[in-house]
C-alpha cells in the first residue's frame, strides 16, 4: 500500500513521522520522492490537479487534508475513486472556539464598543441575555453539532436547520427547504456551516437573510460563496442586519479594496476558525486506511451525488 502526500512540506515532515513509526506497512510519498504512479491508492490532497489524478492508475481513496471537500473538482474523478473529509479532533475543537468567541461578541455588542473606543466615546449598551438570544446553525453535520453542544451552557435559546434535519436534545432541529423561513425568522445570531454545494451556493442571500429579525446578525464560517456579498452590505447598511462575523471570503485573500476591510459592522478574520492539528490528522488518516483495509466504514466519506 503507498500513500502520495501533496500538501504543505512541513506538515508533510510531521505525517512522514507518524506513518513511519505507526503505520510501516503504509509507503509515505511526496512529489519531491520517484515513486511508482501504479502503487498509489491514497491520495492525500488539497486541490489535486487534473493530469495528477489521471497520473494514478490505480488510486482508490483521495483524502482531503481539510474538512471541506468543495475546492475537489469531482468531474475529473473516476466514479470508483471514494473521497474522505478530514474528521480531526483539533477541527471540532476550534470551530467551538471561534463559533463561541464570535457569537458572544455580537451578543456583547463588541462591534458597537470598538466604535465606541475609536471615537473615545463612553457609550454603555443595555444588557440582553443570553436566554433572549437566539442562536442557530445551519448545517448539522459534526461541526455544527459540535458548536450547538458548545453553546449550551451559555444558555441561548439554540435551533439548527439542515437539508436532512436530525434530532439533537436541547436544540429546535428544522429539516428542509419549506422549513428554512421557520428557521430564519427565530435566529437572532446565525450561523452558517454547511458544506458548500450546488444547492448552498449563495444561500446567504437577500431573500434568506431579510427573514432574520431586524437587528439580527450573521457569523459564516462556511465557505466564502454561501455569501452573496452586495446582499449583506445592503442589509447592513439598511440596519436589517446589525453586524457580521466572516472568517471565509470569495475569493481569499479579499483585495485591499475590497468593502469587507473597511465597514464598520463587519469583523473580519484571515480563514482562521478551525485548523487540523498535523499530528491528529496523520492519526486520522491512518484510522481510515486501517478502516477501508478492514472493510469497514471511514469516517467522513462523501455522498458523491449529495457532495457531502
Amino acid at each position: 500500500m503507498a500513500l502520495l502526500y501533496t500538501s504543505d512540506p512541513t506538515r508533510g515532515r510531521i505525517w512522514r513521522a507518524i506513518f513511519a513509526a505507526e503505520a510501516p506497512d503504509v509507503a509515505f510519498f511526496d512529489p519531491s520522492q520517484n515513486y511508482d504512479p501504479a502503487a498509489i491508492r491514497y491520495l492525500a490532497a488539497w486541490a489535486p490537479s487534473a493530469d495528477l489524478i489521471a497520473s494514478l492508475p490505480n488510486l482508490e481513496i483521495l483524502f482531503s487534508i481539510g474538512a471541506g471537500i468543495d475546492q475537489f473538482d469531482m468531474g475529473v474523478l473516476p466514479p470508483h475513486i471514494r473521497v474522505v473529509r478530514m474528521i480531526e479532533p483539533g477541527i471540532a475543537a476550534g470551530m467551538v472556539e471561534y463559533a463561541t468567541m464570535a457569537v458572544l461578541a455580537l451578543h456583547r455588542n463588541l462591534i458597537d464598543y470598538r466604535a465606541a473606543q475609536k471615537d473615545a466615546r463612553w457609550a454603555p449598551i443595555k444588557l440582553a441575555p443570553a436566554g433572549e438570544r437566539r442562536v442557530g446553525v445551519m448545517g448539522l453535520g459534526n461541526l455544527g453539532q459540535a458548536v450547538l453542544q458548545g453553546l449550551k451552557p451559555f444558555g441561548f435559546p439554540l435551533s439548527g436547520w439542515s437539508r436532512s434535519g436530525g434530532v439533537i436534545e436541547g436544540v429546535t432541529c428544522h429539516a428542509g427547504e419549506a422549513a428554512l423561513p421557520a428557521f430564519l425568522g427565530q435566529c437572532d445570531i446565525l450561523i452558517c456551516l454547511l458544506p458548500l454545494t450546488s444547492e448552498t451556493r449563495g444561500i446567504l442571500c437577500r431573500d434568506n437573510l431579510s427573514q432574520l429579525p431586524k437587528g439580527a446578525a450573521i457569523i459564516n464560517v462556511g465557505r466564502g460563496p454561501h455569501l452573496v456579498e452586495h446582499d449583506l452590505l445592503s442589509l447592513l447598511d439598511e440596519a436589517h442586519l446589525s453586524g457580521a462575523v466572516l472568517d471565509v471570503t470569495d475569493p481569499e485573500p479579499l483585495p485591499a479594496d475590497h468593502p469587507f476591510w473597511a465597514h464598520p459592522r463587519i469583523m473580519l478574520t484571515p480563514h482562521v476558525a478551525s485548523m487540523t492539528r498535523p499530528d491528529g490528522a496523520a492519526r486520522a488518516l491512518i484510522a481510515n486506511i486501517r478502516r477501508f483495509a478492514a472493510g469497514q466504514p471511514m469516517d467522513g466519506e462523501v455522498a458523491r451525488d449529495r457532495g457531502y
